[in-house]
């Protein structure tokens, strides 16, 4: 039997959680309690909507989607979407079937659904960002659908740049058809936005990413997705990807019931400091700091952090109090994919003295994934 005694993340209440055999059997309150009493918090666990690989492997292979789930449970996060980004058709379609196929009862439950991130973006430099040019294309639904087959229906989530030809139809056929459209990887202006919003697009991915260097300080396609109502957006808080300064100022703009984090980790994510192979083919360098870049540039290849990581990065930085990193992080991804808010789904963390959090107990649906406090399968 495993217990411990956890201050709720958001009410500050302390409360007892007893596990054991693998399953978490009580979470009973305790009031107030001491003030400065219990060490540990308890919160929701986290639920990631843009992974890309993690710890060296990707989606290539069923064996890896359980090896990364487990990983990725190993810092809190209990469900995620693995993305799948532009890439030849062969490989993209490779990818959607090995994730299909590894979505048995227990992994089906880690992975609700496949986000695809391409290949309908922007073809234009900067917004394409590290996506190969050759394999983008204008969205077309017979492409879509054969992609969609190769996933065995689990494609959920599809970021677009909605300035394409064929875009806006496209939209408002897949929001139809319950899949979550997402803006992304664009140049489109104002007009096209609001209309990408119009036809039933509700998330801007990244938002700050995935955009050109150099922008026109008025019109570009930053404010008019920060300004629409509605548009939710995710954000990369690793550090790197935005400083605090923006992050803080567009999750204001956007209003934290409609931010979500993401950590965007690619397959290098997790390795030691050093030269990796990435995806495509291209070396990347995995630094010091956590940042992963293009072998001998200053260039981002993808993010290196886990989704706590971000969460805690978000909260240290000043850009969003810690409870709220841990909604846009759980409960904000779960409600906006029509998933309630993850009933069961159980985080104890322990926040560092250098700012970090550590897991130490991820429940998903009362079964206990993670367990460094005694008592779980660990």
């Amino acid at each position: 039997m495993g217990e411990c005694v956890a201050r709720h993340y958001r009410t500050g209440a302390l409360c007892r959680l007893r596990w054991a055999d693998g399953r978490l059997h009580a979470v009973e309150p305790l009031g107030a309690g001491p003030e400065g009493g219990a060490a540990l918090r308890l919160a929701p666990a986290l639920f990631d909507l843009q992974v890309n690989g993690y710890g060296g492997l990707d989606f290539s292979r069923p064996e890896h989607v359980p090896a990364v789930a487990a990983a990725l449970a190993r810092h809190g996060v209990a469900r995620f979407l693995p993305t799948v980004t532009t890439a030849s058709p062969e490989a993209m379609a490779g990818a959607l079937r090995a994730i299909a196929a590894a979505r048995g009862p227990e992994t089906a439950a880690a992975v609700p659904g496949i986000h695809l991130e391409g290949p309908y973006i922007s073809p234009l430099d900067g917004p394409r960002g590290a996506h190969p040019a050759a394999h983008v294309r204008a969205p077309a639904w017979d492409h879509f659908a054969e992609l969609q087959r190769a996933a065995g229906g689990a494609i959920r989530v599809v970021t677009l740049a909605p300035e394409l030809p064929g875009a806006l139809a496209f939209i408002a056929r897949a929001a139809a058809a319950g899949i979550l459209v997402a803006i992304g990887h664009t140049a489109a202006d104002g007009d096209t936005i609001r209309a990408a919003a119009a036809a039933g697009a509700r998330l801007c991915t990244h938002l700050g990413n995935g955009l050109a260097a150099t922008l026109d300080r008025h019109r570009n396609p930053l404010w008019p997705q920060l300004a629409c109502r509605d548009l939710s957006a995710s954000f990369i808080a690793d550090g790197h990807h935005l400083p605090a300064d923006a992050l803080s100022a567009m999750m204001r703009a956007k209003g934290t019931d409609r931010c979500l984090l993401v950590s965007d980790a690619v397959p290098q994510a997790g390795l030691p400091p050093g030269r990796h192979t990435g995806i495509g083919g291209a070396d990347v360098d995995v630094e010091a700091d956590g940042s992963i870049r293009l072998h001998g540039t200053p260039y981002l290849a993808g993010s290196g952090a886990h989704l706590l990581g971000c969460a805690a990065w978000a909260a240290a930085s000043g850009a969003a109090g810690a409870a709220d990193a841990l909604d846009m992080a759980s409960v904000g991804p779960a409600r906006l994919l029509g998933m309630g808010g993850g009933a069961g789904d159980v985080l104890v963390y322990r926040e560092e003295p250098g700012g970090g959090w550590t897991a130490l107990l991820t429940v998903r649906a009362g079964a206990v994934l993670h367990d460094a406090l005694g008592g779980g399968p660990g």
